[in-house]
């Protein structure tokens, strides 16, 4: 399933989905940012989500941090070196789309 990137996750039937493309049209447009964050935190999608459209390797660690799960490259990207960002932090202080509570309040 697609979701266009104008249009409310809150508002589409989910039943039986299991993946959604969230569709950035261009680097700058985060919409789908905070789509991918709806659909894993508030309705609590466990199917995958892909990125689609102008995603750029720099955005990489940021989707996944936002609900992601993978992504289709824009062609002039380098896939090594997307590879290489996740690999870039060992951990995040604040809590993100799939680990809710911030570093300090996780268990050691």
């Amino acid at each position: 399933m697609q979701i266009p990137n104008d249009a409310d996750p809150r508002l589409v039937d989910l039943g039986g989905v299991t993946r959604i493309d969230l569709h950035f049209p261009k680097f700058t447009d985060g919409r789908a940012y905070s789509q991918a964050f709806l659909l894993r935190r508030r309705l609590g999608f466990t199917g995958e989500i892909r990125a689609t459209g102008d995603v750029l390797v720099d955005q990489l660690v940021q989707m996944q941090r936002s609900g992601f799960d993978s992504a289709v490259l824009r062609a002039d990207q380098n896939l090594a070196l997307a590879q290489a960002q996740f690999g870039r932090f060992a951990a995040f202080y604040q809590g993100d789309a799939r680990t809710l509570a911030p570093r300090f309040a996780r268990a050691a």
